[in-house]
This record gives structure tokens, C-alpha cells and sequence, in this order.
């Protein structure tokens, strides 16, 4: 292993969940009731807010989405990529989970729950709309979390980051055709150029900028780039709940009126991150991959890039859109079903080694 990826195995491997990780369900939570709260006392503001728009992308919302993912992205090291070679079933096994399985079985639980057996419990108008943001919670694999979730699962480092930047490399040209693939399929309609338009905006441009400021940095020295990592930290946690209590000012009056949305919609994101998870996992073992290579395999299988779903269904669909809630459900259950993904992992381990 060259000395370059000895330091990207050490960025990857990271530290344990800090408070802000751990509980990030009780801030979304908290969230919703602020901005419900701060909706209905203060419509006249959010309204003026949702006002303040370019070419359809709300900018105070576009500029918490750079805030929230340029610190993620850079943290991805594309020099790792050769890295591939040393783990090819691995790397097959999340490759397959994450663009040729995960959209797609989102897509069908969907279509399942929303559209079927959960139709009468939710507005007819909003049911396209909620399968859409079902979809673009899917259609992006994690790119930050999963250093979390492959730390505590005693995931190999150097594997997760080469796995991140394959996925983050492909992101960039299957994801806008993805999303238009499986909202086709469901009968949702979709501009080319604005689906276009937020893959640069949501993206593009933020890989770039963060990997030219990621460059930067390690040219100053490692201890330069971990000092301004432990800056920006923070800054990714504050702009995603600002952005829900936004969303929520919107959407207070609906949510009010059928509280029980929010727990249909979380209904379908669970059972496809158990799904891929328990697929991803179990094809690792069947092709006798390393029990620490199968848990960041299986985990970046379930888990989903929730930021960059939030930021491209504001823009596709808007504040007030069934799309956006349902890509905020995604942000509300990822910690607690993630954490128990990796449980389940971890506690697998004599199970997964008796295969070899």
C-alpha cells in the first residue's frame, strides 16, 4: 500500500459517531416541530423565503445544500480508485446493489406501499410525488455516512473510500439518467434540462470546488487538512437542519392534517435498506469476500446520499412537493435503522466466517 493511501485509510477509517451523528433522529425530529411551529407563526417570512429563486432553484435552500455537502465530498479521494483490484467481488457485489438493485426495488416497494396497500391513507394528488422522492432517495448511494457506519462495524477503511469514490465517480453520469429512467417507469414526468441542471448544480460544481479545496489543503500538510476537517464538520449537520426546518415551515399545514404520512413513507424506506442490505451482505459471503469488506458493502448497499435527494426534489418538485417529504422521512429514519444494520452486521460475524 503506498503512503498516499495509508493517509486516505486514515481519513476513512474516522472516529465514532459524535453527539450530532448519534442523534440526529431527535434533531430532525425537533426540527420538524420547529419549523412547523415557525410555519404557522410566521407565514409571511417563508413565503418571501420560498420567493428568492434563479432559474427554479431556491437560493437560500441551494446555498445550505452546498454548505451541507462540499465538507462530504471533501473527504472522497479519487486517487484511491486504483485501489479497486484488491477487492473485485467486493466492489462488484456494491457496484450491482447500488445501480442495477437498490433504484429499482425502491422504485417497486413504491409502487407496493404507496400506490397500493397504504392508497387510501394518503392524498391521491401527492402520491406521484411521494414515490418520486422515494426514488431519488435511492438513486445516489451514501458518500458520508458510510465512514461512520464502516467504522463501527470494523469495516476495512481502505475499501469503503475506494468503494465511495467508484460510486461518486459513476454518480456523475448515471444518476441524472436513473432518475429519469425510473420516474418514466412510474409515470412521473420530468424535464431533461432541469434534472440536467441539478446534477451540475447539486453535483458538479460542488465535487469540484471540494476536491480542488481538498487539494489545497494537503498541499499545506496533513495536520493542515485534519485541522479543517474538524472546522467544517460541523457545518454539514447545521445547513441539512436548517434546510428541514425550511422544508417543514412549508409543509407544517399538511403534516398537520395526516401526521400518519410520515410513518407510511418510512415504511418503504426501511424495507429497501433491510432488503439491500441483508443482499449486499449475503452475496459478499456466497462469494467469499472478508467479513470486513461485506459490512461496508452491505452498508453502502442500504444506505442513501439523503442530502443530494433532499436538494434534487426541492428543485424538481419544490418545497411544498410530497417529494421533498419524502426524501426528509429518508434523513428521519437513516440513524436509527443504519445503526441497526451495522448491530446486525457486527453481531453476524462467526455466522459470516464459517463460510470459509
Amino acid at each position: 500500500m503506498t503512503v498516499q493511501c495509508e493517509i486516505a485509510a486514515r481519513q476513512a477509517s474516522g472516529a465514532p459517531m459524535n453527539r450530532f451523528e448519534r442523534y440526529l433522529s431527535l434533531w430532525v425530529l425537533l426540527c420538524i416541530a420547529a419549523g412547523i411551529g415557525l410555519g404557522k407563526g410566521f407565514p409571511a417570512v417563508f413565503q418571501a423565503i420560498g420567493r428568492i429563486e434563479f432559474a427554479q432553484v431556491n437560493l437560500p435552500v441551494g446555498l445550505l445544500i452546498w454548505v451541507m455537502i462540499i465538507p462530504m465530498l471533501i473527504k472522497v479521494d479519487f486517487t484511491a480508485l486504483h485501489e479497486v483490484r484488491r477487492h473485485v467481488r467486493g466492489i462488484g457485489v456494491t457496484l450491482a446493489v447500488n445501480w442495477l438493485v437498490k433504484p429499482f426495488s425502491m422504485a417497486f416497494f413504491g409502487w407496493l406501499f404507496l400506490r397500493h396497500a397504504f392508497a387510501a391513507w394518503l392524498p391521491p394528488g401527492q402520491i406521484d410525488s411521494y414515490v418520486a422522492g422515494l426514488i431519488l432517495l435511492a438513486a445516489a448511494p451514501c458518500t458520508a455516512m458510510v465512514f461512520v457506519w464502516s467504522r463501527l462495524s470494523g469495516g476495512d477503511p481502505l475499501f469503503t473510500l475506494t468503494q465511495v469514490a467508484l460510486n461518486d465517480s459513476i454518480m456523475l453520469v448515471a444518476f441524472a439518467p436513473m432518475v429519469a429512467l425510473l420516474l418514466g417507469i412510474s409515470a412521473i414526468s420530468v424535464p431533461w434540462s432541469t434534472l440536467a441542471v441539478s446534477v451540475g448544480i447539486y453535483i458538479l460544481l460542488p465535487l469540484a470546488l471540494a476536491q480542488w479545496w481538498r487539494k489545497s489543503l494537503l498541499t499545506r500538510g496533513q495536520a493542515a487538512f485534519d485541522a479543517a476537517m474538524t472546522a467544517v464538520g460541523p457545518w454539514s449537520m447545521a445547513a441539512l437542519l436548517a434546510t428541514l426546518v425550511l422544508l417543514f415551515a412549508f409543509q407544517g399545514e399538511s403534516i398537520l392534517q395526516q401526521p400518519l404520512i410520515i410513518v407510511l413513507l418510512a415504511i418503504p424506506i426501511l424495507a429497501q435498506v433491510l432488503f439491500n442490505a441483508s443482499l449486499a451482505y449475503g452475496l459478499n459471503r456466497i462469494l467469499g469476500e472478508r467479513h470486513d469488506i461485506a459490512c461496508p458493502s452491505a452498508l453502502i448497499g442500504a444506505s442513501n446520499f439523503f442530502e443530494l435527494a433532499v436538494a434534487t426534489a426541492i428543485s424538481l418538485f419544490g418545497f411544498h412537493s410530497g417529494a421533498a417529504l419524502a426524501t426528509v422521512v429518508g434523513v428521519l429514519v437513516e440513524v436509527p435503522v443504519m445503526l441497526l444494520v451495522v448491530r446486525a452486521v457486527t453481531a453476524s460475524r462467526a455466522w459470516y466466517e464459517r463460510a470459509s
